[in-house]
C-alpha cells in the first residue's frame, strides 16, 4: 500500500499540532475504547507509540501509576504538547529508538495507517518482552468512503489512504508469531454541518496527506462544489457523516 513519505507526513502532524486537540472527538472516543479492550495486566514499561499530543497519557499512567511511560510521536510539535510528565522520544514507529525485549506494552491509537505495518508490528514484536502486549487502533477499508463517494465522479485522484482489513492485519500479526492474536471492529460516524467544514476536520487533525496520486494542485470552484453536491446525498438529520471503521487489535508476544 502507498503512504506518503515520511517528511510529508511529520510536515502534515506539525502543521496539525495546535488544531488536532479542537478536532479530535472520534480520535479520543476511539482512544478510550482501545484502553477499555485492555486485559488486567501490570507493566512496569509501555510505549505511547504515536502518541500525537498525549491523550492516552492520563488514562495510561491512571491506570498504570507505576509504569514507565515512553511517548513517542514523530512529529516534535505534537511531543511539545504531552503535558503530562513522561520520557518523549521523536521517532518512527518502523524504527523504534529502543532497546530488544524492553516493553511490556506497546500501545498505539490511530498511527501505524502511517506506516507499513507488517514493519512497525515487526518493530513492536522486538521491543516486547517475553508474554508483552500490542494494544492498538487503526482504521479499516470503510474508513471515508463518503469522500469517495463525493469524489467518484468528479476526478480521479486519492483522496483516501489505503486501508488493511481485519483479516489482513490478523495474517500479518500471525506471520510474526505473537502468541495470541485477537481483533475487534467498531464504526465511529462524525458529522459535519457543511462539506467545507468536514474537509477543514480532516486538515486539522493532520489526516489530508495521501501519498501518490493525490491531487498537487488547487481545487477548482467547479470541482469542489460537484464534489460537494455528490457528498449533500448522504446527508443524515446529524449532518454530513464521515466515517472511522475502527480496528482494534491484541497480540500477546
Amino acid at each position: 500500500m502507498t503512504r506518503p513519505s515520511k517528511a510529508r507526513i511529520r510536515q502534515s502532524f506539525e502543521r496539525a499540532a495546535l488544531t488536532y486537540d479542537s478536532a479530535a472527538d472520534i480520535q479520543r472516543r476511539i482512544c478510550t475504547q482501545l484502553a477499555d479492550g485492555l486485559p488486567d495486566i501490570a507493566p512496569t514499561r509501555l510505549l505511547d507509540a504515536g502518541c500525537g499530543t498525549g491523550f492516552a497519557q492520563a488514562d495510561l499512567q491512571a491506570r498504570f501509576p507505576d509504569t514507565h511511560s515512553v511517548a513517542l510521536d514523530l512529529s516534535p510539535a505534537m511531543l511539545d504538547r504531552v503535558s503530562l510528565p513522561c520520557c518523549r522520544i521523536a521517532g518512527d514507529l518502523e524504527h523504534l529508538p529502543l532497546a530488544d525485549a524492553s516493553l511490556d506494552l506497546y500501545w498505539s491509537s490511530l498511527a501505524v495507517q502511517w506506516c507499513d505495518l507488517a514493519t512497525a508490528l515487526r518493530e513492536a514484536h522486538r521491543t516486547l518482552r517475553p508474554n508483552g502486549l500490542v494494544a492498538l487502533a487503526s482504521l479499516g477499508p470503510a474508513t471515508f468512503h463518503e469522500l469517495r463517494h463525493a469524489f467518484a465522479d468528479v476526478d480521479h485522484y486519492r483522496h483516501t489512504l489505503s486501508f488493511h482489513s481485519p483479516d489482513e492485519i490478523r495474517k500479518i500479526a500471525v506471520n510474526l508469531a505473537f502468541a495470541t492474536v485477537n481483533t475487534k471492529k467498531s464504526t465511529k460516524i462524525a458529522h459535519y454541518p457543511d462539506f467545507k467544514t468536514l474537509l477543514r476536520a480532516v486538515k486539522a487533525i493532520g489526516a489530508n496527506q495521501l501519498g501518490d496520486g493525490r491531487r498537487t494542485s488547487l481545487m477548482s470552484r467547479a470541482t469542489f462544489q460537484r464534489a460537494e453536491a455528490a457528498h449533500e446525498q448522504l446527508r443524515t438529520s446529524a449532518g454530513l457523516p464521515l466515517t472511522y471503521d475502527v480496528i482494534y487489535l491484541y497480540a500477546s508476544k
